[in-house]
């Protein structure tokens, strides 16, 4: 931790995962982490710094190990057997958890109802910190924390904060599924190109430069998504022609990613209720 400006951040993390990942390796990056460790039976990881520690087993934890956040970064289906075990080691730690579906109810109900604890939702470019994460906390987080988990998810990219929790349901299905469906649109403009007659090659790269050409683009504009795609269309040009394909009120984009992301929101519902 080289800042002198910063208060370091000692780290308590179960799993280690994709995610885990990613943004353990954000925090490394950005250089915020004081002395930490991470619990993983199954990872391997050979590139972590002297400050932090990679054990198989959170009962080969040191016992004078204090953190400032304990992140949860496991699949919600087992965080009903380790709570129990993960609990007797969090001491004063703001409770983190990045599982999909499961409550703050639900969290308090496992590791006691006044444990600070703060909900989020990141998503995976945060593996090249250029994330986002909705972060929502409970009435026992102190400012001191909040500001400490703001520090650690910032690393990863840009953050919201939500101040009701059944927003984290449109947040996945927009957000945190949104990555794949962005994939997946680069996926069918490479066959579309296969359509119109290019080679598989080039309809890769046609599909992949276009897509984050024009990301990049929107990021550093100040204009609006719909006035860029003014810009780009011509009156009865080709553009118009594609979009009035595009734009089709009974089949059109927005109607299939609306019904994409409710149908994702509706899935975070039904994880909530475990099912």
């Amino acid at each position: 931790m080289s800042d002198p400006t910063r208060d370091a951040i000692r780290l308590l993390q179960i799993g280690c995962g994709n995610m885990g990942g990613a943004l353990l390796d954000a925090a490394i990056s950005a250089d915020i982490l004081d002395q930490s460790v991470v619990i993983d039976p199954r990872a391997t990881r050979d590139d972590l710094p002297p400050y932090i520690r990679l054990l198989p087993d959170i009962a080969q934890l040191p016992t004078r190990f204090r953190a400032d956040i304990l992140m949860l970064a496991v699949k919600p289906q087992m965080i009903a057997d380790l709570a129990p075990v993960i609990a007797s080691y969090r001491h004063q730690a703001v409770v983190v958890s990045i599982m999909a579906g499961v409550t703050m109810d639900r969290l308090a109900a496992l590791f006691g109802a006044d444990t600070p604890i703060l909900r989020t939702m990141p998503n995976t470019p945060a593996a090249i910190r250029r994330g986002l994460s909705a972060l929502m906390v409970n009435d026992y987080v102190t400012q001191s924390q909040r500001d400490l988990t703001a520090q650690l998810f910032g690393a990863a990219g840009a953050t919201v904060w939500l101040k009701d929790e059944t927003h984290f349901d449109a947040f996945t299905g927009l957000a945190g599924s949104g990555p794949a469906y962005l994939f997946h649109l680069v996926e069918a403009m490479e066959a579309a190109g296969l359509a119109a007659g290019l080679d598989a090659e080039t309809a890769k790269i046609c599909a992949r430069e276009t897509v984050t050409g024009a990301a990049a683009l929107l990021a550093e504009s100040p204009e609006t998504p719909a006035m860029l795609r003014e810009n780009v269309t011509s009156p009865n040009g080709t553009t118009s022609a594609g979009l009035a394909a595009l734009m089709a009120k009974d089949h059109g984009l927005t109607r299939l990613l609306t019904d994409t992301v409710l149908a994702a929101a509706e899935r975070s519902k039904a994880l909530a209720r475990g099912e």
